[in-house]
Formats: C-alpha cells, sequence, structure tokens
C-alpha cells in the first residue's frame, strides 16, 4: 500500500512542496482530438475563470501551443482516422501535467492527463498498464470524433471511435470498485451538430456507446459511476464538410470554416474541468473517503478559499450537457 500510495502522489514539481496528484485517463483513437481537447481547454480557461488558474508544465506547454496554432489555422483541413486505439507512440504513456489553484496564490493541486502510447491495446503485456491509468484516475476522459459518430449512420463508429474496446477495458477496471468514478463522453469537432440538432447528437451518443452505458448502469455500479455527455467546440467556427474515400481503403473526413473570416471560438471547453472539480468537491462534502483520495480531499478541507472558488466555477452555467447517471455524485446543493 505504501509503495502505491508513492507511486500515485510522487512526482517532480517546480515548487519546493509536493502536491497531490488527480489523475484522469483519456480513452479514444488517435486522431480523435484529445490534444486538440487539451490545448482549447487550458487556453480558454482564464478567459472563463477569474478565481481559479490552470498553468501547463516546461513539458506540457510546448505541445499545446503547437496544437492550438493549428487549431487556429484549421481552414479547409482534413483528418484521416487510423486504424485501433492509437494513443501517442513511445514505450510510456504521454502525461499532460497542469498546476491549479487560485488566482495569485501557490498551485494546490496537479492535474494529470494521460494518454497511453500506440498499439498497446494489442499487445497483452500492455494492457494490464492501461487498465493501471484507468484503475489509478478519479475520471476517464473519453473524446468522441463527432463527425465519425454521426456521418453516413455511423458506418465507421465501431472501427474508429472504438467503443467496444472501451467497454472491455472497463469491464475489468470497474469490478468491485471501491470509491465513486466519473466518466465524461466528450463529443469533439461536433460544430456542426450542436447547430443543427444537438438533440440528435446526444441520442448517438448513447446509441454508439450503448455497451458502456448499459454496463455502467447494472445495479453494482450505477451508486458508485456517475456518466456525463459534454460536447466541446474545439475551434467553434470549423464544420464537418464532406469525406472522401480513396480505394486503398483510405478515408478523409474534411472541415471548413462556415464563412472565411470567422474567428477561432472554441466553446464549452471548461466543462469536462468544470464537472470534474464538482465531481471532487461532491466527495469531499459527503465525507466519502478512500486511500486514493484522502490527500485531495483534505485540500478542499484545509482551504476555505479554494474550496468556495471551485464550487462558484464548477456550479457555473452549464448548458448542452446531459448528466446520463449520478447526479447524486455531482449535485452540490439540494
Amino acid at each position: 500500500m505504501v509503495s502505491f500510495l508513492k507511486k500515485l502522489f510522487t512526482n517532480e514539481f517546480d515548487t519546493t512542496e509536493q502536491l497531490p496528484v488527480l489523475k484522469v485517463t483519456m480513452l479514444g483513437p488517435s486522431g480523435v482530438g484529445k490534444t486538440s481537447l487539451l490545448a482549447a481547454m487550458y487556453d480558454q480557461f482564464d478567459q472563463i475563470s477569474q478565481d481559479l488558474q490552470l498553468r501547463a508544465y516546461e513539458d506540457t506547454a510546448p505541445i499545446l501551443d503547437k496544437r492550438l496554432q493549428d487549431l487556429k489555422n484549421m481552414v479547409g483541413d482534413s483528418i484521416k482516422p487510423k486504424d485501433g486505439i492509437q494513443g501517442t507512440a513511445g514505450d510510456e504513456p504521454t502525461c499532460y501535467r497542469f498546476q491549479f489553484g487560485e488566482t495569485g496564490a501557490n498551485p494546490e493541486l496537479e492535474i494529470q492527463f494521460q494518454d497511453y502510447p500506440g498499439g498497446w491495446l494489442e499487445k497483452n503485456n500492455q494492457i494490464e498498464k492501461v487498465r493501471t491509468l484507468i484503475r489509478e484516475s478519479a475520471a476517464i476522459l473519453i473524446p468522441i470524433d463527432a463527425a465519425i459518430l454521426m456521418e453516413n449512420n455511423g458506418e465507421y463508429h465501431e472501427k474508429f471511435n472504438q467503443p467496444d474496446q472501451i467497454n472491455d477495458l472497463l469491464k475489468t477496471v470497474y469490478r468491485n470498485l471501491d470509491s465513486p468514478r466519473l466518466v465524461i463522453l466528450a463529443p469533439v469537432k461536433c460544430e456542426k451538430y450542436m447547430q443543427d440538432n444537438p438533440a440528435k447528437l446526444f441520442d448517438q451518443v448513447k446509441k454508439g456507446y450503448k455497451k458502456v452505458l448499459n454496463q455502467l448502469a447494472g445495479e453494482k455500479l450505477l451508486p458508485k459511476v456517475a456518466v456525463i455527455i459534454t460536447p466541446v467546440q474545439t475551434v467553434g467556427n470549423i464544420v464537418f464538410s464532406r469525406i472522401e474515400k480513396r480505394g486503398d481503403n483510405q478515408i478523409t473526413f474534411y472541415y471548413r470554416k462556415r464563412t472565411p473570416n470567422d474567428p477561432y471560438k472554441p466553446k464549452n471547453t471548461e466543462l469536462p474541468l468544470r464537472f470534474l472539480l464538482r465531481f471532487l468537491l461532491k466527495l469531499h462534502l459527503d465525507k466519502k473517503r478512500n486511500y486514493w483520495i484522502d490527500w485531495l480531499m483534505d485540500t478542499f478541507g484545509q482551504n476555505d478559499s479554494l474550496r468556495n472558488a471551485v464550487s462558484r466555477f464548477s456550479q457555473g452555467s452549464v448548458d448542452d450537457i446531459e448528466i446520463v447517471q449520478g447526479i447524486s455524485l455531482l449535485k452540490l446543493t439540494d
């Protein structure tokens, strides 16, 4: 137990004090938009919250800055879905690290968004590493390529968004849960669908991830797992345009600006973090204790100012979301 806690909470920081670590595992195929989601979230956070700040570590900021520039320049761009859940390359997970705390004060928390290397799910000796990432995380974030889900009646969804592989992972990891968890389904590249018919997008997410949702709604998991759908428009004025198919089975999804002069204007990028913080604060208020979250809960318990700032932020506008289950794990007031 001691070695596990040391592994969970030990890392290198550019502050003199060791910070408690909150881990979030990202599940989704390469190219789905995981890095884009984080880049937009990071870039827009300061414009959304006055009381709280989010700062990327030196090893994370350059990656997000580059992807942010790509998003701002995204016009006439194309996305080529790749086969399977691939993530990043290498032998270790990519960890996007952020310091989080009140504006004008020292950080109180490190938030780590973890992405695993490509091919791990194809190797028996690596699958357990993915399971460990999920097991150590308070939440999982599942970015969903909305165009792949929606276009051609979801013809490419099973192959490229990989909901069955996600379902298989959770079957193992979420057995005998001893603490609540949060699952965030986040459609990205969804600008067209949020403008045309948001209800249809929500319905297709529930249909496309029916196995996952049915499993999480089972008798054992329903009281312990909160599930939300939070569409995120990572660019804001880029919409799906068309699909091109070539003889070699190459499928390309194209996007365009609504009008040539439309600016970069993302929307709802803060929602995943807002609900993550709401979930954690609710656990603290309910005094739900567990060895992997005790230190984190003490951070809220010992800092009234931070707790109040998080409460204000997490209770902000929550339009364009759906709480599928677990509202009692997210509701801060009666």
